[in-house]
């Protein structure tokens, strides 16, 4: 099975759908049993149709000041 770090660097590739069969499957494996990055996973997924729904809308500084926070820490 891939490690946490692994799992995390392979993430926005994944729910891009971006990635080979293999690593997919080795993805979803970890997911299923690693609560951790499951909810990582759940928050990118949540964030991600976020911005899509709100692209066009500018974010107060505060929210991308926290947001470029959150994205430097992972």
């Amino acid at each position: 099975m891939i490690s946490c770090s692994e799992a995390v660097k392979r993430l926005w590739d994944y729910l891009d759908g971006a990635v080979g069969e293999a690593s997919r499957h080795a993805i979803e494996e970890h997911l299923d049993v690693c609560q951790r990055c499951c909810g990582e996973a759940e928050f990118a997924g949540e964030l991600r149709r976020f911005l899509t729904t709100h692209a066009y809308e500018e974010l107060p500084s505060d929210a991308k000041d926290r947001l470029t926070t959150f994205l430097e820490q992972i």
